[in-house]
C-alpha cells in the first residue's frame, strides 16, 4: 500500500488473535482457569468415588463428561495465535470430536435416568438396558458418526489457511477458511442436535422422584447451550478476522463453562457443604 504523496510504500498492519493483545490473552487465561477448575472437579470425584452423590447418575459417564470438556477449553488454544495450515486442519475438527463426547455423554446420562425409572416398572424389559456400559457405547457411537463427518470433510474439502487482503483497505487478514461452509455447519448442527435431545430427554425426566436425579440440572445446562450457540451463527457470520476467531472462542468457553456449572456445581456443593444428603440413608428413604 503506497503513502498518500505516492512516493513509498507502507506496509499493512497483519490481523488475527494474537496472545500478545488483550482480548486473545483474557481469552486464553479463562480457557486455562476453567480447564483447572475441571481438572479440580474430576479430582474431588475420584476422592469421592464411592460416595452416592458420585455413583447414582454414572459415574464413568461423569469422568468422561469431564475430560472432554478439559480438551473443549484446551482446544480453545487453537484458535489463538498466528494461524498456520496444521492449526486450521486440526481445530475444526478437535473441536468437533470432542464437544461431540461431551454433548452425547450428557445426552448418555439423561437417557441413563429415564430407562433406570422405567426399569423398576413391573413388566418392564428395559432391565436388559441397564449396564455401564451401554452408555459408553452409545457415546462411541455419536463420536464415531462425527468422526465420520470430519473425515469426508477432510477428504473433499478441508479448512486451509487464507490471506484476505480485500475486506479492509489497511488491513491484511489471516485466517482459516472453513472450505465448505455446509460441512462446517454440519458439525454444528450435528452438536445441535445432540444438545437438543438431551434438552428433550431431561425436560421429561425433571421430575423423576430422586433426590440425585440430575435432569434438571441438564435441562438448564442444554437450555443454555443452546442459547449461546443459537446466537452463535448469527454473530460468527457477521464477523471478520480476530473477531469471528474470538466468537467461536467465546461460545466454545461459556457453553463447556455452563455445562460444568450446572451439572457439577450441585454435586460439589452436596459433597462439601450438605454431607448429611451424601449418604446411603438417605438414598434409601428417597427410593
Amino acid at each position: 500500500m503506497s503513502n498518500k504523496q505516492r512516493t513509498a510504500c507502507v506496509p499493512k498492519m497483519i490481523n488475527y488473535l494474537s496472545y500478545e493483545e488483550t482480548l486473545g490473552a483474557s481469552l486464553a487465561s479463562i480457557a486455562l482457569v476453567l480447564f483447572l477448575t475441571t481438572s479440580a472437579v474430576q479430582g474431588v470425584f475420584v476422592k469421592y468415588w464411592e460416595t452416592p452423590i458420585v455413583r447414582a447418575n454414572n459415574r464413568n459417564l461423569s469422568c468422561l463428561l469431564l475430560i472432554s470438556l478439559m480438551l473443549c477449553f484446551l482446544c480453545t488454544l487453537l484458535f489463538i495465535g498466528r494461524p498456520t495450515q496444521i492449526c486450521c486442519l486440526l481445530r475444526q475438527v478437535t473441536f468437533g470430536v470432542v464437544f461431540t463426547i461431551s454433548v452425547s455423554s450428557v445426552l448418555a446420562k439423561t437417557l441413563t435416568v429415564i430407562i433406570a425409572f422405567n426399569a423398576t416398572k413391573p413388566g418392564s424389559k428395559l432391565k436388559k438396558c441397564i449396564s455401564s456400559q451401554v452408555p459408553i457405547v452409545f457415546v462411541t457411537i455419536c463420536s464415531l458418526g462425527k468422526i465420520g463427518i470430519c473425515l469426508i470433510w477432510m477428504a473433499f474439502d478441508p479448512p486451509f489457511l487464507e490471506v484476505d487482503i480485500f475486506s479492509e483497505r489497511n488491513t491484511i487478514i489471516l485466517q482459516c477458511n472453513e472450505g465448505s461452509v455446509t460441512f462446517f455447519f454440519c458439525i454444528i448442527g450435528y452438536i445441535g442436535t445432540l444438545a437438543l435431545l438431551s434438552f428433550i430427554a431431561a425436560f421429561l425426566a425433571k421430575d423423576f422422584p430422586d433426590r440425585f436425579n440430575e435432569a434438571k440440572n441438564i435441562t438448564f445446562s442444554m437450555l443454555g447451550f443452546c442459547s449461546v450457540w443459537g446466537a452463535f451463527v448469527p454473530a460468527y457470520l457477521s464477523s471478520k478476522g480476530s473477531r469471528m476467531v474470538a466468537v467461536e472462542i467465546f461460545a466454545i468457553l461459556s457453553s463447556s463453562a455452563g455445562l460444568l456449572g450446572c451439572i457439577f456445581a450441585p454435586k460439589c456443593y452436596i459433597i462439601f457443604l450438605r454431607p448429611q444428603l451424601n449418604t446411603k440413608v438417605t438414598v434409601c428413604r428417597i427410593h
